[in-house]
């Protein structure tokens, strides 16, 4: 049977020129803001950057920065930075065990985290009373100061101040099909998720907010997550 191609309306084209015009100006005003406030930012937090570091060196041996592979977006691995919160021997099967179990359902609630993640308590991937986790470590995790170096990552464009949170390797060959869509975008520090409950909210419904942030992005959307993430750091919600 023959397939006649289905022709849009002059109506049809004009719309979906300016949805991409306008996604297409979404996105540069959203780099744009990424670079202002991520330097802004760094400017304004570079005497804290200098003592977490020096409090960091005192207390155990071993790098300040700690390096990890993320994966960004479109699946594109890059190396995702933050201080140091764990000894320098900790071993990361610990987190991984229990990663499978969040994502697999064992753990009812929970989302990709730990040192080995980096976003939250044991329900959202990092282990409470973990032993691995230094002095200094229990603290800037508490107050989430371990994730400030990340803002080098937003302006080398790996990253932005908001979106979902990068997975690891392994972690993303534990997801479904769908859990996929969050990579659609760029990772970034604040998410939807982070602002609404932090690890209090399982790893499905993050990733459904996750999901629910991509298909609505606006620069009103990044501003209000942005106003929002500061409560929610204070006030600990899910924090670890």
């Amino acid at each position: 049977m023959r397939q006649e191609a289905v022709l849009q309306s002059p109506d049809q084209v004009a719309s979906s020129a300016r949805i991409h015009e306008e996604k297409r100006m979404y996105f540069w005003c959203k780099r744009c803001m990424d670079i202002v406030l991520s330097l802004l930012f760094l400017i304004i937090t570079l005497p804290l950057f200098l003592l977490i570091a020096l409090l960091i060196k005192v207390d155990s041996p071993g790098p300040v920065i700690f390096r990890q592979t993320r994966i960004g977006k479109d699946g594109k691995p890059f190396t995702f930075v933050k201080f140091r919160s764990m000894r320098q021997d900790a071993n990361p099967q610990v987190h991984q065990e229990h990663l499978r179990r969040v994502i697999r359902g064992a753990d009812t609630s929970g989302n990709p985290g730990g040192e080995d993640s980096g976003d939250g308590g044991e329900r959202a991937g990092k282990l409470s009373n973990d032993a691995r986790v230094t002095r200094v470590g229990r603290i800037i995790r508490k107050t989430t100061l371990d994730e400030l170096p990340q803002l080098l990552n937003v302006l080398k464009g790996e990253m932005s101040l908001v979106g979902p949170r990068p997975p690891l390797p392994y972690e993303m060959e534990m997801y479904e099909d769908w859990h996929i869509r969050r990579l659609k975008v760029l990772p970034g520090m604040a998410s939807l998720w982070v602002v609404r409950g932090r690890a209090d909210i399982p790893f499905d419904d993050q990733a459904r907010m996750d999901i629910e942030y991509i298909e609505n992005q606006s620069l009103w959307l990044d501003t209000k997550i942005l106003l929002q993430t500061p409560w929610a750091v204070v006030s600990g919600g899910g924090a670890g």
